[in-house]
């Protein structure tokens, strides 16, 4: 997966499931779900510019309920694919080399 700087994540497997297993080290309270602030959290530690403004962004597009945050496999799904458009991010599996 391209988030190399934290050797957590697993080595195989989705990239969704990865994406997923690399925000949930920024879900700071523990509730499940990734706030625009976690998530701003999150794109900080990939010296991404201006990371307020397209944390923003991010929740606002997989936000399906209304509620501030991303939750759940649907909305996860929907960020995963935000990234991929507007972040510029290749998310792809790692294999071996």
């Amino acid at each position: 997966m391209a988030f190399m700087r934290y050797r957590a994540l697993p080595q195989r497997g989705e990239p969704t499931v990865e994406f997923r297993a690399w925000l949930a080290q920024f879900d700071a309270d523990r509730d499940g779900r990734i706030s625009r602030e976690e998530l701003q959290h999150a794109l900080r530690s990939l010296n991404v510019w201006f990371a307020w403004w397209k944390a923003r962004g991010g929740v606002r597009a997989a936000d399906a309920n209304g509620d501030g945050a991303v939750a759940g496999d649907d909305e996860a799904a929907r960020l995963f694919a935000f990234a991929q458009r507007h972040l510029h991010a290749k998310i792809a599996q790692l294999g071996y080399y």
